[in-house]
């Protein structure tokens, strides 16, 4: 009977095939594992820093103002439709209003590059973040601030108050902003004032060079059946969409129906 015979040549070219093998699952073992942290840091570590630090951003602007969080905390939940005006408040072109924005504090309305300057507070989303000029990602967006877009206009003033904020990740402080539907009120505070603006309109998909969304007569270019004609005094906000892409945006106009002095 004849016995096979194992040259030592081919008994090593097996043994490095089988290392060759284990070492290949060992690195993607180690690459899963590393996207893996990598997914959770984005998701869940930068959301967690992003939150925290919006919140100190607000805690920090309200001891400037000098003043603590106080009824208009904008935690309540519910749709906060709008109320009735109260004596103190003015409705936008009202002698009361010029008067309250004659007494405003200039360095309020403008703010320095990435300055932080003014409190979103969207009730229906329990949402309260700081606003910032600027929509640089690191320095605002990533931060979980809202990001005013320089050249749009401002608080209470005429014109197209426009803002942007992340859907997702960095706090992802509009991640909900479909959700609100007309007559759900969003908050602007600054130093001196307290403005309410109702939610009208919402663009739930266009291109993300849509600038038509932002003019001071907000009307989008791409859906121009979407948006307004006459001028007014508008609030934008505007984010990605679908979630977790930034492929197109979201769009969410409203209108001031109050403002009072702080």
């Amino acid at each position: 009977m004849r016995q096979r015979v194992m040259h030592h040549g081919a008994r090593r070219r097996r043994e490095r095939h089988r290392r060759a093998v284990w070492t290949g699952g060992e690195l993607l073992v180690t690459v899963g594992v590393v996207l893996l942290l990598l997914v959770v840091h984005q998701v869940w570590w930068t959301n967690r820093e992003a939150k925290e630090g919006a919140q100190h951003g607000v805690e920090a602007l309200e001891r400037e103002w000098g003043r603590g969080g106080g009824a208009d905390s904008g935690t309540a939940a519910g749709s906060g439709s709008p109320s009735s005006p109260t004596a103190s408040t003015a409705s936008p072109g009202s002698r009361a209003e010029r008067d309250l924005r004659a007494a405003s504090d200039p360095a309020a309305l403008t703010p320095g590059r990435s300055q932080a300057y003014a409190i979103l507070t969207v009730p229906r989303l329990h949402l309260r973040v700081p606003v910032a000029e600027g929509v640089g990602k690191r320095s605002v967006l990533n931060k979980g601030y809202v990001g005013h877009y320089p050249g749009t206009g401002q608080p209470g003033r005429a014109g197209n108050f426009a803002l942007a904020g992340h859907r997702n990740t960095h706090g992802e402080p509009f991640r909900y902003i479909n959700r609100l539907a007309p007559g759900d009120t969003v908050r602007v505070e600054t130093r001196s004032a307290v403005y309410t603006y109702a939610v009208d309109r919402t663009l739930r998909q266009t291109s993300a060079r849509d600038s038509g969304v932002i003019r001071p007569v907000p009307r989008s270019t791409v859906h121009p059946t979407y948006g307004y004609t006459t001028p007014g005094y508008y609030l934008t906000l505007t984010t990605c969409t679908p979630e977790y892409t930034s492929r197109y945006r979201l769009v969410v106009w409203g209108k001031l129906v109050s403002m009072r002095p702080r």
